[in-house]
Order: C-alpha cells, then structure tokens, then sequence
C-alpha cells in the first residue's frame, strides 16, 4: 500500500470521481439557486427548501425539518424566523410533545407551496429527462453506493 503524502494526494485514482461528483452537486446548486432566485418569491434556496419540506404535511418539529433538509440546527433557526416573518411558517406546541415545537405553512405558505413546487419540479425534469430511465436508474444505484461508503 502506496502512502499519501501531499505530493502524490491528488493522483488518486478515486480524485476524477470525487472531482465529478462536487462539480454535478455545485452545478444543481447554481441551477437549484437560479431558478428561486427566477421565480420572485424573494425565497433563498434554504427557505423554500424548508416550503418544499413542510408542503403536503400538517407539520414538523425542527429536528425532523432539520433531518431531511440537511441545514444544521443554527441556521434553521434563523430559516424558520425569516419565513415566520413572511407570514409562511407558523409555530406551535406539538400536541404529542409538550416540549417539542411543530412547524407548520400557515395558509400564505401553502399557497406559495403549491405554486413553487410544481415549477420547480417541472423546471428540474426538463434536466433529468435528458437521460433515459435506465441512466436514472444506474444513477441512483451508483450514488446509493456512494452514500453507503461515507455513512
């Protein structure tokens, strides 16, 4: 087994992979971030990350939001006081846990649900309709081992 040391680092045969996997994820993020910023909702990518969550629930606590957003519990704060100064998100005693908060789209929220996410939906398929079901599939088998290595 070859060490690595900080000359020969970036010749790994896995760095290609790693090098495409960070550019696929930066160039979804620009995409991801163009479109809300196209869309005049004055939304940041977090914040209708947090819309597109919550949208088709009756609710959340913020561990749970936090979960399947992947924005870490610090910054969620601030996420959840923006939208809850937009009139999007309200919060409340969850009923099943006196001490936990649940996170729900007021009405104005819903609305903004139900009109973002079918045009952000629609504006990502145009990009993954450019490969074939079989492509998607392998996609999704490859990143799953992906995923697997690093948790």
């Amino acid at each position: 087994m070859n060490t690595i040391t900080a000359k020969n680092a970036a010749q790994q045969d896995f760095m290609p992979l790693m090098r495409e996997l960070v550019r696929a994820y930066q160039a979804f993020a620009s995409l991801d971030a163009q479109l809300h910023r196209a869309s005049g909702t004055g939304l940041t990518v977090s914040q209708a990350d947090v819309i597109f969550t919550l949208g088709n629930t009756p609710g959340m606590c913020c561990g749970e939001i936090g979960e399947r957003t992947l924005i870490t519990k610090g910054t969620l704060t601030g996420v959840l006081d923006r939208l809850a100064q937009k009139g999007l998100v309200q919060r409340s005693q969850d009923p099943r846990d006196g001490r936990s908060t649940k996170i729900s789209l007021t009405a104005k929220g819903r609305a903004v649900f139900e009109r973002e996410f079918p045009r952000q939906v629609a504006a990502l398929k145009q990009r993954f309709d450019r490969l074939s079901p079989a492509q998607r599939k392998r996609g999704i088998a490859l990143l799953q081992e992906i995923r697997a290595i690093f948790e």
